[in-house]
């Protein structure tokens, strides 16, 4: 019984907001991907997030995860590398899971300067998208780790997919970008 009122309580807690862990929800009017893939990928969010929450409570707050055509991007802090693991083991495990991006890091391997600057590059990223009228910044998840930039969401065709990058590739100081930007035609149900 405890199980059941925990795993609603979190569903609840979770689906109250309109506003994600990443910032501002993803915008139907903006988001290519069907009604039934956008519930499909929530489902699959909110069912990973229970699941961690149930496995040790802590993770529900330190890890963040975004879902977009059955890819999961994860996100957060954890204190050992097997916790890490752990995580993207369960994230595999996530019924029609069909990739899994992980850029979990290890609490003690970043400093407040490391972390304000990642702050800083975010923070200018997503100015950039927004003002930027060839993309949808609110198709994107943005994480910078240790001035490395990830890039999850959705681009509506290749020149937005190459402008978001191109973005990324104009803010000063970032050492890597990760980009896994689908394209609206490549999401599984559309080759239906």
């Amino acid at each position: 019984m405890k199980l059941i009122i925990s795993i609603l309580l979190i569903i609840l807690i979770t689906s109250c907001s309109s506003v994600g862990r990443f910032g501002a929800g993803v915008d139907i009017t903006f988001d290519p991907r069907t009604i039934g893939m956008q519930i499909d990928d929530t489902i699959m969010q909110k069912n990973l997030s229970a699941r961690l929450a149930l496995n040790n409570k802590k993770y529900f707050l330190s890890i963040q995860s975004e879902v977009r055509d059955g890819n999961i991007f994860l996100s957060g802090k954890v204190d050992e590398p097997e916790e890490k693991i752990k995580i993207t083991k369960m994230a595999w495990e996530t019924n029609g899971v069909r990739s899994v991006k992980n850029a979990i890091t290890i609490k003690g391997q970043t400093n407040f300067k490391s972390t304000a600057k990642d702050i800083l590059i975010t923070s200018q990223l997503r100015s950039a998208l927004i003002f930027n009228k060839k993309t949808k910044a609110r198709n994107y998840t943005l994480e910078t780790i240790n001035k490395n930039i990830y890039i999850f969401g959705i681009a509506m065709d290749r020149d937005e997919k190459q402008e978001v990058i191109n973005e990324a590739n104009r803010i000063y100081d970032v050492e890597k970008i990760f980009p896994s930007i689908y394209l609206a035609t490549e999401l599984s149900r559309s080759k239906l």
